[in-house]
């Protein structure tokens, strides 16, 4: 079992005739993950990377048997895309484009409760379960498989973390970009969930940023309900109050948000506080995580 990206997950690309889609998902297909096809609207009939393009989600999934779907798609059609992919089946969606209107993820997450989708993003790089597969931006070459799994907020970070820990030969068993954004698809106690009932895990890493009340909500879930170990590092501890720090949802408001009310939920709930991604080591080697 792995969270999300398994031997069954059969990947299209939205947006793949772009410059971006088709370069990723070259990306993707060398990484081995299982890219069955792309839609761009007009363009049905031409391929990219040797791989079927559809003009509609409903045709590629009657096509191919698709049933996850990595967006990119320019941030103004993101909308409709999400509900032609949601009514078409597809049951993961990951969203990576940023500048998506506040108001169209409120109607995108609320659509996806109702058909049950789980959806990542926006802002996202999305998810890597390594030596399986990824859908989005991750670069491959710094992930290891093996048991820990990672939850950030930022992509960059999330590579960082993944990287100190593969130096020591400590493997991942996902690395999921929930999303940057101020309001995202799938809260981090949801993805907390995947990773408690994953028997492939041992161990969970959440990569924080200043902004928001994420953390402080898996922090109520890690003290009701998470058995595992979890450490977590929050970035952003010098952020000026009121000022927008490179994310949409990585700004501090008075007291909401800020590094300390996050680390002091977290450490109360029996997380690990990291004060630098390095001391990630140590805290694995206290656990005895290999």
């Amino acid at each position: 079992m792995s969270i999300l990206i398994d031997d069954k997950t059969r990947v299209i690309v939205q947006g793949i005739t772009g410059k971006i889609g088709s370069t990723q998902t070259r990306w993707m297909l060398k990484y081995g993950t299982t890219v069955v096809g792309g839609v761009t609207p007009g363009k049905g009939g031409n391929t990219v990377e040797d791989l079927p393009v559809f003009d509609s989600v409903e045709e590629a999934v009657q096509e191919t048997g698709a049933n996850a779907s990595v967006f990119f798609v320019p941030a103004p059609f993101v909308l409709d895309a999400f509900y032609e992919t949601a009514d078409a089946g597809i049951k993961l969606i990951v969203v990576v484009p940023e500048h998506i209107p506040v108001h169209d993820v409120i109607k995108m997450r609320a659509y996806a409760l109702e058909k049950e989708v789980l959806a990542l993003g926006p802002t996202t790089p999305g998810i890597l379960v390594p030596g399986k597969g990824k859908m989005g931006i991750m670069p491959g070459s710094l992930f290891s498989p093996g048991r820990v799994g990672i939850i950030s907020r930022s992509g960059t970070l999330s590579y960082e973390f993944a990287g100190i820990l593969s130096e020591k030969d400590i493997g991942q068993s996902a690395v999921v970009g929930m999303g940057a954004d101020s309001v995202i698809l799938t809260n981090l106690p949801d993805i907390l969930k995947l990773f408690e009932a994953d028997d492939e895990t041992d161990a969970v890493i959440i990569v924080g940023e200043v902004g928001g009340m994420q953390e402080e909500k898996a922090a109520e879930f890690i003290a009701n309900g998470m058995t595992k170990p979890v450490a977590s590092y929050i970035a952003g501890r010098f952020s000026p109050e009121g000022k927008c720090m490179g994310h949409a949802g990585a700004i501090v408001r008075g007291s909401a948000g800020t590094v300390e009310s996050k680390c002091e939920a977290l450490k109360a709930s029996g997380a690990e506080i990291l004060k630098s991604p390095i001391e990630v080591i140590d805290w694995t080697i206290k656990n005895d995580i290999h």
